[in-house]
């Protein structure tokens, strides 16, 4: 079997892997647990690098076999530290920054964007670095409450935040 073939069956495989790990990673997310620090990810990149190069300088190129393997081998590594340093680590880092709870919004400001009347439901909006949060919102001592105001969230129960405006505490 030629060589070109052999990166050729290799590219398709792994290309193929990649794809359905992207559809199925949730389910196999402990396989990356358990390799350590052997990502699926970053073993399938390197394999699809590598394949790719090395069938290209084959079919492109006249140098030996074993050059061309070492060329690609070299060149795969430095694009898969490339991937994993300015794709998947800050990917990784932004996910997980993204993520708040409904406990975290205690004591934070936010501004009254539907009226809080006596007894009733408004709605509140929480400004953050990482973009704006909309909740439903009732006056903690049921006083009714204006457009515009500020308030500091008091409370949160059954995803109603409990608010009271900011200049009276």
């Amino acid at each position: 079997m030629p060589i070109q073939t052999l990166y050729l069956y290799v590219l398709v495989i792994s290309g193929s892997l990649i794809i359905l790990y992207l559809f199925f990673s949730d389910m196999v997310e402990g396989l990356s647990e358990a390799a350590g620090f052997l990502n699926p990810v970053l073993v399938l990149a390197f394999l699809t690098f590598l394949s790719a190069i090395g069938y290209l300088m084959e079919i492109l190129t006249g140098l030996n076999s074993v050059l061309i393997l070492i060329i690609a081998a070299i060149s795969s590594i430095i694009l898969d530290t490339l991937l994993n340093v300015f794709v998947l680590i800050p990917l990784a880092n932004t996910e997980e920054s993204l993520v708040y709870t409904e406990e975290s919004l205690k004591g934070r400001i936010a501004s009254v964007i539907i009226p809080i009347p006596k007894d009733g439901f408004g709605e509140i909006l929480i400004e953050s670095y990482s973009g704006r949060i909309s909740k439903p919102a009732a006056s903690f001592d049921n006083k009714s409450i204006n457009e515009g105001e500020k308030v500091l969230v008091i409370d949160v129960k059954n995803g109603v935040l409990y608010v009271v405006p900011r200049n009276e505490y």
